[in-house]
């Protein structure tokens, strides 16, 4: 198995923290980041992360902070402490709260002498249609909403944005080839998609351009964790 093909996989660990410890080192071999979310997260807090920095994890911490831009700026400068690789913000928060974020990043990095965090933002969610938006004031497609949420957030000066794989090629086109691009909602194909609306395989998110994919019940819901994540690494070495 390359580097490579495990450096693009992070495995979504919605999963109490024994659990989560214990399928991350079954998977290891093929996945490089471990992906802490809200649930995790607000179980244990700061806690909850370095365990996977000990196992040897680069930890995404996926809290998708929408707020003031102050409280951002705060909880970024904090989150930039733990020794985390990447972290989430809401695009939709805007451009002043993108900054915020980006400045408390980089504050709380210097601080504590740790690399700064790549600040990924959030465009639309995978688990949203297009039948959705109308409702929540959107009169555009999940991928004409995910283009203007990626321009403003990389002009606030985010690493990147979260979007599902559907959106993934147009954004590489749109943001260029330094932007980093995460695709959650990742299936291998014939996969039942739960809860989420706008799903691809892990080859085509690789081959439309992105840098990371998040996966997490196809693994660790599979009778065989290890052999799931071994497949996913081999689509995406194959990619």
């Amino acid at each position: 198995m390359t580097a490579s093909a495990r450096d693009r996989l992070a495995l979504a660990l919605d999963l109490s923290l024994p659990q989560a410890e214990e399928l991350y080192r079954a998977v290891s071999s093929y996945v490089g980041y471990a992906k802490i979310g809200l649930s995790l997260f607000t179980e244990h807090g700061p806690a909850a992360v370095h365990p996977f920095l000990e196992l040897g994890a680069k930890v995404f911490l996926d809290l998708k902070l929408h707020d003031i831009p102050n409280t951002v700026y705060l909880a970024s400068r904090q989150i930039a402490q733990l020794g985390v690789s990447l972290f989430t913000v809401h695009a939709q928060g805007g451009t002043a709260m993108i900054r915020a974020a980006v400045d408390g990043g980089a504050e709380g990095a210097a601080a504590s002498r740790q690399p700064r965090p790549k600040i990924l933002a959030v465009t639309v969610l995978t688990s949203l249609s297009d039948l959705d938006l109308p409702a929540l004031g959107h009169a555009v497609s999940a991928a004409q909403l995910a283009a203007q949420l990626g321009r403003l957030a990389l002009a606030a000066g985010a690493d990147g944005v979260v979007c599902s794989p559907q959106e993934v090629k147009a954004l590489r086109e749109l943001l260029g080839p330094t932007a980093f691009l995460c695709t959650p909602g990742v299936r291998l194909e014939g996969a039942a998609q739960g809860d989420q609306s706008r799903v691809g395989t892990p080859e085509a998110a690789i081959r439309s351009g992105a840098d990371l994919l998040v996966v997490g019940r196809p693994i660790h819901a599979a009778a065989d964790p290890a052999e799931a994540a071994r497949r996913i690494a081999g689509s995406v070495s194959a990619a």
